[in-house]
């Protein structure tokens, strides 16, 4: 394993005399999901964390969903990445949420079962939420203001579901378990890549999609949203998950990535998810432009 080699050859200089001891050895490896967002995050984590420290990191962005993120995670093949605290909860713990339970309460279960089962932790929150938000589009024919809304419409309509394919694998905040709650009855279902299902929706090729709620398509395509009105889905806010063993390695590294805490909004992460979408630019010159705007970092 990457940690393995690391933790022998720190020994190694160490016993070699190097007057750099706390020097690190190697890179710190930032993963990420392959969609919009997660391209930017990682960015803006490393930039922060090189102009804060005398740290290098790595990326490893568009590795995976969290089945893929999580085990490179506890194997060291990465040190960090951005995850969602219901994501957390309910993809990875396989736990259960309770209605109304507040960003914090999420928070401290994800951090123990995290550090019990995984030898990693979730530092501060990162200051926005991405959940979901059934979608549909304006031109549809109905209308629907909830999740109940839009199931009624189910049951008397013939409306297809359409999601990335993670959401038909997912337990506890999948799709089985979101039709089970809210008695939805699909006509049918189909399965794109998350970057897909927008423009599916927008087609008229399918007639539901679980957006999420920073992506820059809802407005871009103009498509009407709904409301989880029996709070079926957790808390969704966005922070670092960082392993046990890298903040012993790099001891100034959560300090530093706290200092990440509360800063970025929803409408600002909106607005960096539009600029690589819409604007097609680069995910690491925007990362770049918001942390010298916010002050974040120096030019």
């Amino acid at each position: 394993m990457r940690k393995a080699g690391l933790g022998m050859l720190t020994a190694a200089v160490l016993l070699g005399g190097c007057s750099g001891g706390e020097e690190a050895a190697e890179p710190i490896v930032i993963g990420g999901k392959p969609w919009t967002e997660q391209y930017i995050l990682p960015h803006i984590l490393g930039q922060y964390i090189e102009a804060h420290s005398d740290y290098e990191v790595e990326y490893e962005d568009g590795l995976g969903e969290v089945a893929i993120l999580t085990p490179a995670l506890e194997q060291g093949e990465i040190d960090l990445y951005v995850e969602y605290t219901g994501t957390g909860l309910k993809d990875v713990l396989k736990m259960e949420s309770e209605a109304g339970q507040s960003s914090e309460e999420v928070l401290q279960q994800v951090r123990a079962g995290y550090e019990e089962e995984l030898g990693a932790t979730w530092l501060e929150p990162l200051g926005f939420e991405n959940g979901y938000t059934l979608a549909y589009s304006k031109e549809s024919g109905f209308e629907a203001e909830t999740y109940s809304d839009l199931a009624a419409v189910s049951r008397s309509q013939e409306l297809v579901f359409g999601g990335p394919h993670s959401v038909y694998e997912r337990e506890g905040d999948g799709y089985d378990d979101l039709t089970e709650a809210y008695n939805f009855n699909f006509a049918g279902t189909e399965s794109f890549d998350s970057a897909v299902m927008y423009e599916a929706v927008r087609s008229g090729a399918v007639d539901v999609i679980p957006a999420f709620t920073t992506d820059s398509r809802i407005g871009l395509f103009d498509l009407a949203t709904t409301k989880d009105d029996l709070n079926f889905f957790p808390k969704y806010d966005a922070a670092p998950v960082v392993r046990l063993e890298t903040l012993e390695e790099y001891p100034e590294l959560e300090e530093v990535l706290n200092g990440l805490a509360g800063e970025i909004s929803e409408e600002e992460m909106l607005g960096m998810n539009a600029r690589v979408d819409i604007d097609k630019e680069q995910p690491q010159d925007v990362a770049h432009d918001f942390l010298i705007e916010q002050g974040l970092i120096e030019e």
